[in-house]
């Protein structure tokens, strides 16, 4: 057996215990996982090509706060796990989604800001999608009295 086929192995076995996890791989964990990314990235962009960051003092990297960053986005998934955990228990799937809908809107208005901060202008359409998700997220705690 090559190293490569060990890798691959074990990757896959973590992999499908992580997918387990989180009740299984959809597209709302999916969609969460991309603006988690996006919105790091056009943050480590904001701060080293454009020095703009609000996070430094002086706009520009700053090692410490990138690794706030990948902590938050950690603990970020962890509730997520929570709330997929509280759904088995529950015998409900609104408890997920709408903690993955809430996220998912709080990494956008990031991605939408660091944006911003490039000088990127904003087509409506994305305003008009992050107020439908938040609306979404709200009726989604609403549906739960």
């Amino acid at each position: 057996m090559t190293v490569k086929n060990i890798l691959c192995t074990v990757f896959g076995i973590v992999g499908a215990a992580i997918s387990k996890l989180f009740g299984g791989w959809d597209a709302a964990l999916t969609t969460l996982i991309i603006f988690m990314a996006i919105d790091y990235l056009s943050g480590v962009v904001v701060a080293g090509v454009f020095h703009k960051s609000n996070k430094s003092k002086s706009g520009g990297l700053k090692s410490t706060i990138g690794w706030q960053g990948i902590c938050r986005k950690g603990i970020t998934l962890a509730i997520v796990l929570i709330a997929c955990r509280l759904d088995l228990i529950l015998d409900t799937s609104y408890v997920k989604d709408a903690v993955v809908i809430g996220f998912c809107v709080n990494e956008l208005i990031s991605i939408v800001e660091n944006a911003g901060l490039m000088g990127v202008p904003m087509p409506g359409a994305i305003m008009k999608a992050i107020d439908i998700l938040k609306n979404k997220g709200d009726n989604s705690d609403s549906n739960r009295n």
